[in-house]
């Protein structure tokens, strides 16, 4: 069950179907997240009885999804790397040479190409040490903390003080990469690709919003599953 009142990340986290409902229907559930479900619906222009049914008729078609809220956070982490960072990473060093394909072929007649290969750029930048950052300092450290109450020791000594200070960074990080895959959004018109667009344009634009569907899931599952259940284990040490 769901309403109006539900923050939008309340419902990604306890519905394991509800991501892909809520990326076809372009309501933010990562960085958006904490906005309430009737506002973020109104927003979209999507009346909360169509999401409700959407929602009922994408659980009876899926297979049942892992529960992110109950598995072990070094379980959690695993599936981040495995799936993700791993995603991201071969996608960024295919989207590079895809991008300068296209721009050379059809950034004269498409100025905007020129727009979508420095926003890349950037967003590639920022991705790569940002996941540097979660796979060499923060994500060994939530494993430790988790070790720690399994074995019931104190807390893992840390040079930042508390977890929530990377964290709050990893947030930040997020929102801005959150906010350039909007801007590529908007700058491809959705992604839609031009009449005379080769074969390369076309699977550019596709990759980009698999790619664009794969971070909002990654990003959702770190800043309402990952984070706040690392702070509450930290907490309780």
């Amino acid at each position: 069950m769901i309403d109006a009142t539900m923050k939008v990340r309340e419902v990604a986290s306890s519905l394991p179907q509800a991501a892909s409902v809520l990326e076809k229907l372009k309501i933010d559930y990562c960085c958006g997240g904490e906005r309430a479900l009737g506002e973020a619906c109104a927003a979209a222009g999507v009346d909360m009885a169509t999401l409700e049914q959407m929602l009922a008729e994408t659980a009876a078609e899926q297979s049942p999804a892992p529960d992110f809220q109950t598995v072990s956070l070094s379980d959690l982490i695993a599936h981040i790397l495995d799936k993700h960072h791993v995603f991201t990473t071969n996608e960024m060093a295919r989207l590079e040479t895809l991008t300068a394909k296209v721009v050379t072929a059809h950034g004269e007649n498409h100025s905007e190409l020129l727009g979508v290969s420095n926003l890349l750029r950037q967003l590639f930048d920022d991705l790569t040490q940002h996941m540097f950052k979660e796979e060499q300092i923060l994500f060994p450290f939530v494993i430790q903390l988790e070790q720690a109450v399994l074995q019931k020791r104190s807390a893992p000594f840390t040079p930042f003080g508390t977890i929530n200070n990377p964290i709050r960074m990893m947030r930040m990080e997020h929102d801005t990469a959150g906010e350039i895959l909007r801007e590529l959004r908007q700058l491809t018109s959705d992604y839609r690709v031009p009449a005379d667009a080769c074969l390369s344009y076309q699977t550019l634009y596709q990759s980009l919003e698999a790619l664009e569907r794969d971070l909002h899931q990654h990003i959702h599952l770190e800043n309402n599953i990952l984070f706040p259940r690392a702070t509450a284990l930290e907490a309780s040490l």
